[in-house]
């Protein structure tokens, strides 16, 4: 019995449709990158697993993608981990390669193995898909696309305000209505000196960032299964729920991390991100939102998140400030900021908001009736002057019944369909066809090129 075909869980096959709509989003992407100033790069699909270990804190290695090695990749294990089930030391002698878990840390390897070649501050700007062994649900893939933009060598705070004004014109040019959430990861470790816990950072972080989805209650719950006595939980209570607008929440942020040398510094940070940005003719919300913190481990000052606000899914693009980077890769001393675009959540909430512009999902704009051999011949003349104008052009490629070429083109939404036959081909004209409102007329091809322009 054969197999039945199937692709892994958390992978998607696109339609052509489909490819048009992510194009759609990945040029607009692209547009307001090369706006800024970005240069685009690549790096390979996988990398050293000595590359990627270590950079995503404990949960994030969990969800690399691991590569076995090539030919006989039992033969330097260690029998008795088969035995033992130690997967994870038994993983590391079968595999030496990984899947990139996002591109940010590739970019940082880039940077160390590429720094006398590139032009510091560099700014980068990177589309390419990524991977993550995680559990498949809406909008949570496992292969998906990041489109990433990251400055490097530059302690400028006017990158981060840079950012999120690229931020808001991305979704505006898209018509997505976004709330921007902002952080910082100084203030969380200000917070965590606060309540007494300043070995417990990233148990804290980690259990915070999952506010959104768990509640207060369940957070409360793995601060406690993590060691964070009740004392320092009540202590959390206020920080983390804490409402009024942004100026209102680096007021009591002030006084409540008084005694913390580094919070006062993450909301100094902070203020000066607002007030740059304040000038910038800001169009989406800006919120400071201290459940934010972002669970991995390389980030050490404003971290950001966007939610769409028509559309209940996770952050449809994340970011922030990582001053050291570099520095796993013996090169140390270089901060970055940087922002990723999810770009399989934005293609998500378009389709449910239906906010695809009509002209970015046509392909062909004219399709030619094929008559014949004579006539297809002078259709392809006609064909290759509309292509040279710029405009997309078929032939429809078999001498068929006009209902069955009609129907080829209207099924495709193509808007024209241009005929040729023994009469065109006397008068030296064409006869083209409205498919939208069913209209015929004779026109040259300069006519015709000005209509389906």
């Amino acid at each position: 019995m054969k197999t039945k075909p199937a692709i892994p869980k958390g992978t998607r096959d696109f339609m052509p449709d489909e490819t048009a709509k992510r194009n759609y989003i990945f040029n607009t992407i692209n547009d307001v990158f090369h706006l800024f100033g970005f240069q685009e790069i690549e790096t390979p699909a996988m990398e050293n697993l000595s590359t990627l270990m270590g950079k995503y804190g404990e949960e994030g290695d969990k969800l690399l993608f691991k590569i076995l090695n090539s030919g006989d990749f039992t033969s330097g294990a260690d029998k008795a981990l088969w035995e033992s089930g130690d997967t994870n030391r038994l993983a590391a002698q079968l595999c030496e390669k990984g899947l990139r878990y996002d591109l940010t840390v590739p970019f940082a390897r880039f940077v160390v193995m590429h720094r006398n070649e590139i032009v510091f501050p560099f700014k980068r700007c990177q589309i390419q898909p990524v991977w993550r062994a995680d559990r498949p649900q809406k909008g949570r893939y496992r292969e998906f696309y990041q489109c990433d933009a990251d400055i490097i060598g530059s302690n400028s705070l006017m990158n981060e305000a840079e950012l999120i004004l690229m931020i808001d014109e991305v979704f505006a040019r898209l018509g997505i209505r976004v709330a921007i959430k902002m952080n910082n990861r100084k203030i969380l470790s200000g917070i965590a000196e606060t309540i007494g816990h300043p070995d417990k950072l990233t148990d804290i972080t980690v259990a915070i960032d999952k506010f959104d989805k768990i509640g207060l209650e369940n957070v409360n719950e793995e601060l406690r299964n993590k060691g964070v006595d009740d004392n320092a939980v009540a202590m959390l209570q206020p920080i983390i729920t804490l409402q009024g607008d942004n100026e209102a929440k680096l007021a009591t942020l002030r006084n409540t991390l008084a005694g913390s040398e580094t919070g006062l510094k993450g909301i100094e940070e902070l203020e000066t991100i607002l007030n740059m940005v304040g000038n910038g003719n800001l169009r989406a919300a800006l919120d400071i939102d201290l459940t934010l913190a972002r669970g991995l481990n390389y980030y050490t000052g404003a971290i950001f998140e966007v939610k769409a606000l028509d559309v209940v899914i996770g952050s449809i693009t994340g970011g922030g400030r990582y001053d050291n980077l570099t520095g796993v890769f013996g090169m140390d001393g270089v901060s970055g900021v940087g922002i990723s675009f999810g770009a399989d959540r934005i293609y998500d909430v378009l389709n449910q908001l239906d906010l695809y512009p009509k002209q970015s999902l046509m392909t062909t704009r004219i399709m030619f009736v094929n008559f014949g051999e004579a006539e297809i011949k002078a259709a392809m003349g006609y064909a290759a002057t509309l292509r040279k104008a710029g405009i997309s052009t078929e032939l429809y490629p078999e001498n068929s019944k006009m209902k069955k070429q009609m129907g080829y083109a209207d099924t495709k939404g193509i808007p024209f369909v241009a005929i040729v036959g023994g009469d065109e081909m006397v008068s030296g004209k064409i006869t083209l066809k409205d498919m939208s409102s069913g209209e015929q007329k004779q026109v040259t091809i300069d006519e015709l090129i000005d209509i389906v322009k």
